[in-house]
């Protein structure tokens, strides 16, 4: 049975990321951020990180207290006056992510691989630290 971890700071996080939450500073939106989904198979955690054009050489991955955090670098060629923008949206600048993984992890076995714009980072579970479950003796009292 896997137990999944709670974060007390889940529902804040997720309060602050919202788009509309800070209308008037556009890069404290979510924009900035890479999206990352995170699940588990059997033996691992796996997690993905969406960072089209970002350089695979600009981000660093570490694992450390089960908690995953991604930082890196959105490079963009500079502005260039003649452009007329319409419309801007895509982010430049360094981002962060941390996100407490649902397992005990073995972090000095981490695996990380791009391909097309997908970081795909595998990580083992650690069994010997899995909680088990503890059986509940009932007593009668008459």
């Amino acid at each position: 049975m896997d137990i999944i971890k709670w974060s007390p700071f889940r529902d804040i996080d997720k309060f602050f990321d919202q788009d509309d939450f800070f209308p008037v500073i556009p890069a404290i939106s979510r924009k900035s951020k890479p999206a990352i989904d995170i699940y588990q198979t059997k033996e691992d955690v796996v997690a993905e990180v969406a960072l089209a054009g970002v350089d695979p050489n600009d981000v660093k991955v570490s694992v450390e207290d089960d908690v995953l955090t991604v930082k890196g670098e959105m490079k963009k060629e500079k502005e260039t006056k003649e452009k007329d923008y319409y419309c801007k949206e895509i982010r430049s600048g360094s981002f962060m992510r941390s996100m407490s993984l649902p397992s005990h992890v073995k972090a000095d076995r981490a695996q990380a691989e791009s391909k097309n714009g997908v970081l795909k980072i595998t990580i083992p579970k650690d069994e010997r630290k899995m909680l088990k479950e503890i059986p509940i003796k009932i007593v009668n009292k008459k």
